[in-house]
């Protein structure tokens, strides 16, 4: 079925869309029971009181060091290059248009764009929001509108701690945030200071998924981030927990200009997450997509040097390999910032 555009409007049901995503439901493997019933240390918070300066001084730093990172990938030799071609493409043509916002430039970034907020607002529009008592949001900043209207509209927000690498997952309801500071609680460092942080055990059923985008193509629903691959890592592990399955909607916001047609999908890889909605300032599109939704992790992708990045995938390894008594694959090595070099240089 090809994509259906539709312009934006004051209500907008996709109860027929959602009926078709369901069919097209999949067995879902999740976590034994024996992995639900352990506690997780993650499930609780810290008694220390919050360092909103370090917090967000260590989130700049890993951010520098990450866009560094995949500025380098991007000149190299990459098997993945006619990605980094597309991105870069798109990424000129926000900065080159007048369109890209803050934080700048946007490259190496998930783009911020002018209307934003018409794009989220849209997003808040239709029913499959309107009904999603949970919302996993991306913690970047075009979606900040998103993640405002999902606590003020008195749902569950699931954010990730930004490149996982601080934490996993928070939530955030709106009792739990003080009067006046939703918009405070819709950035990264006020989803650490108020929500709560937890582990692979949380019982939590996520409704909706809103994923921020590089490029996305409306005729098949193919899409491309900034090259980090956590939005995967981060769907793969909802998998495990049991929160999503095939039939979760999976939402990108948008603009215009970053919609492209020529993302080949027979070059996509296994563990990348396709979209069903795209949600940009002037219209919504329903993809239709038929590419298959990622199963779990692929640990086989997963190179030792990003799992060594990120505790919580280290912790969910050694689960499994507890649980089944197997040793689980373990991908090529790549290049990563060398976060650890810097440090030492700037501490000489």
């Amino acid at each position: 079925m090809p994509p259906l555009f539709l312009p934006t409007a004051p209500s907008l049901s996709l109860s027929l869309h959602c009926a078709a995503a369901a069919s097209r439901r999949s067995t879902l493997v999740v976590a034994s029971a024996g992995a639900r019933s352990s506690s997780s240390s993650a499930s609780s918070s810290s008694s220390a009181p919050f360092d909103a300066a370090a917090f967000e001084a260590e989130r700049h730093r890993l951010d520098a060091d990450a866009r560094a990172g995949m500025a380098a990938a991007a000149a190299g030799a990459d098997p993945m290059a006619w990605k980094w071609r597309i991105r870069k493409r798109v990424w000129d043509a926000l900065e080159a248009e007048g369109v890209a916002r803050n934080p700048r430039p946007v490259h190496h970034r998930i783009p911020n764009f002018d209307g934003a907020a018409a794009a989220a607002d849209s997003l808040g529009r239709l029913e499959v929001f309107q009904n999603a008592r949970c919302v996993k949001v991306n913690p970047d900043s075009p979606q900040k509108q998103v993640r405002f209207l999902t606590l003020s509209g008195d749902k569950k927000l699931l954010t990730p701690q930004p490149r996982l690498r601080t934490g996993f997952f928070s939530v955030l309801e709106s009792q739990m945030v003080p009067t006046g500071c939703i918009p405070e609680a819709c950035t990264s460092v006020g989803a650490a200071k108020y929500g709560r942080p937890i582990g692979l055990d949380e019982r939590i059923k996520v409704d909706l998924i809103v994923i921020g985008s590089v490029a996305v193509d409306p005729s098949t629903g193919a899409r491309l981030g900034k090259g980090e691959g956590f939005a995967e890592l981060e769907y793969g592990m909802l998998r495990y927990m049991g929160a999503i399955d095939d039939s979760t909607m999976i939402v990108t916001t948008v603009h215009d200009r970053q919609l492209v047609d020529d993302i080949p999908v027979e070059k996509l890889l296994i563990h990348d997450v396709p979209v069903d909605i795209i949600c940009t300032p002037t219209q919504v599109i329903l993809t239709n997509t038929t590419i298959p939704k990622p199963q779990g992790i692929y640990w086989e992708k997963l190179s030792p040097e990003k799992l060594g990045q990120i505790r919580i995938l280290r912790e969910l390894k050694r689960r499994i390999e507890q649980e089944t008594g197997t040793t689980l694959p373990c991908g090529p090595s790549e290049n990563l910032p060398p976060t650890a070099q810097r440090r030492r240089r700037r501490g000489q």
